[in-house]
């Protein structure tokens, strides 16, 4: 067969250069209330009256300052950021400082329609017991040309948090044991603690304070205490949620190791493809004088107790898939693109310590709080899969931190896709369900017709963070395994699985794309690529996404980075003003393209986040609108060319709630494809807008949201639209070429 030498089409970068700023007008009709004023003061005043007695009857020790927590419940129709209820809360003297998805019945619906059961927002509001008292007794005398009026028919429900609804999961009948104890409290309120502390000795409970985090609204806390007054301990009115520590998930591999015959391991020679690149895993450490500490520092954190085999173990498993991906024994170890540090960050067996958990993610916190690294990789976290209502501190702190960082963060969803699925306990596991990172499954083999291992945890995220986990690679399966290099002092290689490996090898792709192109991408566009390049698998599957997420990562470097002739992908990587729409052209040729076009987009962009509201957890959203055709315009007086569905419609899982909701407008990636006739588009472009909200308010924020996406166009019809492409738009896009020579393929 005769080899083709063919020219190498780089991907094209600087498509920001394709985007100016437009305007465009919004606004929707009036709207129709479920309620009249008078239906809504009738129906609520019962409901102000008795929470009032409720909170009246509790401990003054349980609401520190005279202040109690209530909850409202917003009607359905109402959950949108500019409904929020903002005169209500000033006018009865009411501070909202958290919310949850919640499921409800409304009473009625507007325009006579049938209720049906859907998802709302329930808020949490703190005020003096006093003045929910005046509420209740001035409430049905309140007229309807009062400044709040309008947002008292937005309200559903109000209530007082019952201390039982507020434990998640099953305790134990009887015995002292570690405690989960989320407060609504932030940072400037450490006054919140020495509260409960004061309450759980006002009511003879013998508790110890262990550690604590906060993040934004909420105070996680570690609580050891007798597990038969867990009611009484929920009744302090600061408490959001009380549940059994968890433990850490054990990191036993999936597949029982085997020995593989290796003549001799020979293990590369040559440093890394690049020194710039910094990586770090947050493992079971590497032992001393190990092979792979040729590319690999080995960091003890201090105050820890002596590493245990099995953790070395997987620690090395860990690290040799960073640098090898899956080793094939037929072909030498490729050169690792970059050193690594490895933060050795467990030292006793999980399970026995559950006062570990937060210890442990206080270690990853402390050094990411002191230096900034391009990757990371978790392959390790709370054994509990993630719930729609709560965000866990794990979540919390690190969504937080890489929302300011410039870092492309990995973490394996878990092991748990053999759980029980009707109780949830299959669904992937904290801290993958991280917006501000990559939430890597496992598929069971490197070749061709790959599905789900299923050991992999499933989606679907919570909303927003749907689609987790993001991507899938290989993982190992019983019958092929996952091969790493052994931790034993001399080199030779042993077999694994898990997503613990899967996560490291998407890591290696995500290095290796950096390595050649250092800071021309930023960790968002590889980010961008990573979600773009995948192949996704049986589309036949309606659950496919919540089984693999996007798709399998591309098989190598190439097919990331270079470019068929008939085919053109672009990397934006920009920034837009909140509130602001920008319009970014596509690039075609000039003259109309024949036969079928398939146009691929993706945008990731980072976003603050709000652990406190987890149904209105990204405090980011960007509409996307396609425009195919600049020259089709419906009615005489439209500004702007008629647009077509490309993102929304297409949010894999999402219920028509979510999407009647606009649930997808909050999510911070987004992807799709669609195939349009080559003469339908002309001149084409997405016209991105920037919502911003806080704490699902609307919002303003000060600074410039920075995001990245990846357009490809794909036309058999026109053998050379590389070479059109970049001909045409030579003055603004440009090829990307590596800051490194490629390595010829052999």
């Amino acid at each position: 067969e005769q080899v083709k030498v063919s020219k190498q089409n780089f991907l094209l970068g600087r498509g920001e250069r394709l985007t100016d700023d437009i305007v465009i007008k919004g606004g929707g009709g009036p709207k129709e209330p479920p309620y009249t004023f008078g239906e809504a003061r009738r129906r609520l005043s019962p409901m102000v009256s008795e929470t009032s007695s409720r909170i009246d009857e509790l401990p003054q020790a349980a609401c520190p300052g005279d202040e109690a927590v209530i909850s409202l419940t917003i009607n359905p129709e109402y959950v949108a950021k500019s409904f929020f209820p903002h005169e209500l809360m000033r006018d009865v003297g009411i501070e909202v400082i958290g919310s949850r998805p919640k499921k409800t019945v409304p009473e009625k619906r507007s325009r006579g329609r049938e209720p049906s059961e859907v998802f709302t927002t329930e808020l949490f509001a703190r005020g003096r017991r006093a003045a929910i008292r005046n509420w209740s007794q001035q409430l049905p005398d309140w007229r309807s040309d009062r400044g709040s009026a309008n947002a008292l028919i937005s309200i559903e429900e109000i209530s007082a948090p019952v201390p039982h609804a507020k434990i998640k999961g099953s305790l134990p009948e009887q015995g002292r044991m570690a405690l989960e104890t989320v407060l609504h409290a932030s940072e400037l309120e450490f006054s919140m603690i020495q509260a409960f502390a004061a309450y759980l000795e006002s009511q003879g409970i013998e508790a110890d304070l262990g550690h604590s985090f906060f993040a934004k609204g909420l105070c996680f806390l570690e609580l050891d205490a007798p597990v038969e007054r867990a009611d009484d301990i929920a009744l302090f009115t600061g408490v959001r949620t009380l549940r059994q520590m968890p433990s850490l998930r054990i990191l036993r591999p999936t597949v029982r190791s085997a020995d593989i015959p290796t003549t001799d391991l020979e293990l590369p020679t040559e440093g890394p493809v690049s020194e710039d690149v910094r990586v770090a895993i947050f493992d079971g450490g590497v032992p001393e004088n190990h092979a792979l500490t040729q590319w690999t520092s080995r960091l003890e954190l201090p105050g820890m107790l002596p590493a245990t085999e099995g953790f070395l173990s997987h620690g090395v498993g860990v690290t040799s898939a960073a640098l090898f991906g899956h080793i094939d024994t037929k072909v030498p170890l490729p050169r690792p693109y970059a050193n690594i540090d490895h933060y050795r960050v467990l030292d006793e067996a999980p399970g026995q310590d559950p006062h570990k958990l937060y210890e442990i993610l206080g270690r990853i916190e402390g050094v990411l709080s002191s230096q900034e690294y391009d990757f990371i990789n978790l392959s390790l976290g709370p054994c509990l899969p993630i719930e729609d209502d709560d965000v866990h501190a794990w979540t919390a702190v690190l969504d937080d931190r890489l929302s300011r960082v410039s870092t492309l963060a990995m973490i394996a969803v878990g092991n748990g896709g053999e759980g029980d699925s009707i109780l949830g306990l299959d669904r992937v596991q904290v801290p993958s369900d991280c917006v501000n990172a990559l939430a890597i499954g496992a598929c069971d083999t490197p070749g061709k017709d790959w599905q789900r291992a299923p050991y992999s945890s499933k989606g679907p995220g919570r909303s927003p963070g749907l689609v987790k986990p993001d991507l899938v690679d290989f993982g190992g399966e019983f019958s092929r395994p996952f091969v790493v290099v052994a931790p034993d002092a001399t080199p030779s290689l042993t077999t694994t699985g898990g997503t613990s490996f899967a996560a490291p090898s998407v890591l290696r792709l995500g290095t290796g794309i950096r390595a050649h192109f250092g800071s021309n991408l930023n960790h968002l566009a590889i980010r961008t690529l990573l979600v773009h390049t995948c192949e996704e698998g049986d589309q036949d599957h309606k659950e496919n996404h919540k089984e693999i997420g996007w798709g399998r990562v591309a098989r190598s470097l190439d097919d990331i980075i270079l470019c068929d002739d008939d085919t053109v992908r672009v990397v934006y990587q920009g920034e837009i003003s909140p509130a602001k729409y920008i319009r970014a052209a596509i690039p075609v040729p000039a003259d109309p393209m024949s036969g079928m076009v398939t146009i691929k987009a993706t945008i990731c962009y980072k976003t603050q986040t709000d652990p406190h509201h987890p149904g209105n957890y990204t405090q980011a959203g960007l509409e996307v609108t396609f425009r195919p055709n600049d020259s089709k315009y419906s009615r005489n007086n439209q500004v702007h060319p008629n647009s077509a569905s490309f993102f929304g419609s297409s949010l894999p899982g999402a219920t028509e709630d979510e999407l009647r909701r606009d649930a997808w407008k909050w999510e911070n990636c987004l992807h799709a494809v669609q195939r349009k006739r080559g003469s339908s588009l002309i001149n084409p472009c997405f016209d991105i807008h920037y919502n911003a909200r806080l704490e699902g308010r609307n919002f303003a924020p000060p600074e410039s949201l920075s995001y990245a996406m990846v357009v490809s166009i794909h036309a058999k019809g026109v053998a050379d639209l590389y070479d059109q492409v970049v001909r045409q738009y030579a003055t603004q896009i440009e090829p990307l070429r590596p800051v490194l020579e490629m390595p010829i393929r052999t």
